[in-house]
Formats: C-alpha cells, structure tokens, sequence
C-alpha cells in the first residue's frame, strides 16, 4: 500500500483548502461579473480553470479523510470512484486551461492585429468543452479498472478473487492485480504524455516566445512588461512543480510495473496547485486585482472605523 506521512499529506490538503477555496471563490465570482458584461477569450478559460479548482477542492475533504484514516477507506465504496475521478480529472484539466491561456496570451503579442480580429469567445467556449469532454473520457478509466476481472484468467478462483476484491476496497484505488495493471499503467503512461508532456511543450514554446517578443517591446510600460514577464515565468514554473512529479510517477511506475510507493506524496504538489492558480489569475487578470483592491480596501475601511470607534470610547470613558 502506498504511503503518505499523516502529518505531511493533511497539512498539505488543509493549507491547500483553506487557502484556495476562498481565493477561488473570489475569482469565480470576479470571472462571472466580467464574462457576463463583456467576455473575453482568456476570462473564460480562466473562469473554467477556477470552475476546475473549485471542483478539485469540493472533494478535497474525502483525501482528507483518507489521509487521517492511515490510507484506509471507511467511506461508501462507490465514493473512491467518484473522489478519485473529480481529483484526477480536474488536474489534467488544468494543464490544458493553463496552456490554452498561454496560446492566447502569446498569439495576442505575436500577431496583435490578426488575432484581435479573429478573436471569439465562442473559440474559448468550443475549447473549454473539449477539454472538459477530453479529460472525462481519459479518466473514465478510473470507473473502469475496479470491473477488470481480478483474477489473472479467466479460470481464476472465484474465492480468490473476491478475497481480492475485499482486499481493495480497504484502500482507495491501490492493491492493483496484474490483470488491471495490464490496462492501468500503459493508460497512466498515455496520460502522462498526453495530458501533460505535450501541454507542457506547447506552454513552454508559448511563453518563451511571449517573453522574448514583450523584451524588445519598449513602447510598454516597463512596471507592466516586467509583471507580464514574471506572470509568464511564473506559471511554467508552477507547471512544471506542481504537475511535473506525479506525471513522473506514470513513468516510473509503467517501467516498474507497480505504482511507486511515492505516488501520493507527489500528488501533494498537484493539489497544491489549486492555491497557486489565484495568484496566476491575479496577474493575468486587472478585473481580479480590482476585486482584491475593492476588498482588501473595504476590510481596511471596516478596521479604521473600529478603531476610531474604540478609540471614542476609551476617551469618553476617560472623561468619566
């Protein structure tokens, strides 16, 4: 059975839900106010990536409690398909929103006068569709390798195999028999290349070339260039560490033949991506950082006045 450190993997999913869940809420609210008055193609990537995160983090709680449970799951069964789905599918869905995002922010500095006129947010939407159908029907084998025969033949005992069976269900998706490691592991190492291996190339091609074309652009303002710069390095970079180790898991795993027993540590940057994606909307988006300016300066509006307010009061209460 694959290991996660209790205190490691449950510090990691609660900063992760505490941390993301509010910032991503803040983003879908900020992305469904700007795609409602006027949509662009990038807000409504963004909006499907943080739809992505928010759904990622709703099952947060069940790896939670997988993790506070020593890897055992004392949950319904049926709940370990569905946990799982929505956690893996989501991942992968954000490399392919994090690398449309870099398509358009590069197609938008490359060719700035063809893009803008071919630019539909009916593009965004058909490619937000696929990607959502995409991930779905790669990671429907996650529904589909519990119902692989658990014997190695079709002759397999029947006592032995349902042994086998109830043996898995103490744990959420791991004790893999040889007959579903035949279908998983070449399917992981698909994933891998697929879902993750190619979007990354296309990212990086993407935004080194935006980053080198906005370096001889001098009539940008530099604070602005700067800030796209670092926007740009910054997401390859989280890209690379957040999603990097668990694809790496799919490689090592097809060449041992078993799932490593590292896997889920290297999940834990997977799901921490789920908190770094606001940071990415905060510097790809000028609506987000006009919401956490209006926020940030109502609660310190709120704050002055309750210090004024207290204030008052002691000095009154001095007067007495």
């Amino acid at each position: 059975m694959q290991e996660c450190h209790t205190g490691l993997c449950l510090s990691v999913y609660v900063f992760t839900f505490v941390l993301g869940f509010p910032a991503n809420v803040l983003a879908f609210y900020t992305f469904c106010k700007k795609v409602k008055q006027k949509p662009t193609p990038i807000d409504i990537l963004l909006l499907n990536l943080t739809i992505s995160d928010l759904l990622f983090l709703a099952f947060l709680p069940f790896k939670m409690q997988e993790v506070v449970n020593d890897m055992l799951w004392e949950m319904p069964y049926a709940l370990c398909s569905l946990s799982g789905f929505v956690f893996y599918m989501t991942i992968y869905n954000s490399t392919f929103f994090l690398t449309a995002v870099s398509v358009e922010r590069y197609l938008g500095v490359a060719f700035p006068i063809r893009h803008t006129l071919k630019r539909r947010p009916v593009y965004a939407v058909a490619a937000s569709v696929f990607f959502w159908i995409f991930c779905f029907v790669h990671l429907s084998i996650v529904f589909i390798v519990p119902f692989i025969n658990h014997g190695d033949s079709p002759n397999a005992n029947t006592s032995s195999a349902a042994a086998a069976a109830a043996v898995q269900r103490e744990v959420c998706y791991e004790n893999f028999t040889e007959a579903q490691l035949k279908v998983l592991l070449p399917v992981r190492l698909e994933l891998c290349v697929v879902l993750f291996c190619i979007p990354f190339l296309i990212s990086s091609f993407c935004y080194i070339n935006f980053i080198r074309i906005l370096s001889r652009l001098q009539h940008i303002d530099r604070r602005r260039r700067l800030r796209a710069i670092g926007m740009a390095l910054g997401t390859l970079l989280v890209f690379a560490l957040c999603f990097g180790p668990y694809n790496l898991s799919h490689v090592v795993g097809y060449v041992m033949w078993k799932s490593p027993d590292w896997r889920n540590k290297a999940l834990l940057c997977s799901a921490f991506n789920a908190c770094l994606d606001p940071l990415i909307f905060y510097f790809s988006s000028s609506a987000v950082r006009k919401t956490v300016g209006s926020l940030t300066g109502g609660v310190r509006s709120r704050l002055n006045r309750c210090a004024s307010c207290h204030m008052r009061r002691a000095s009154h209460g001095g007067g007495d």
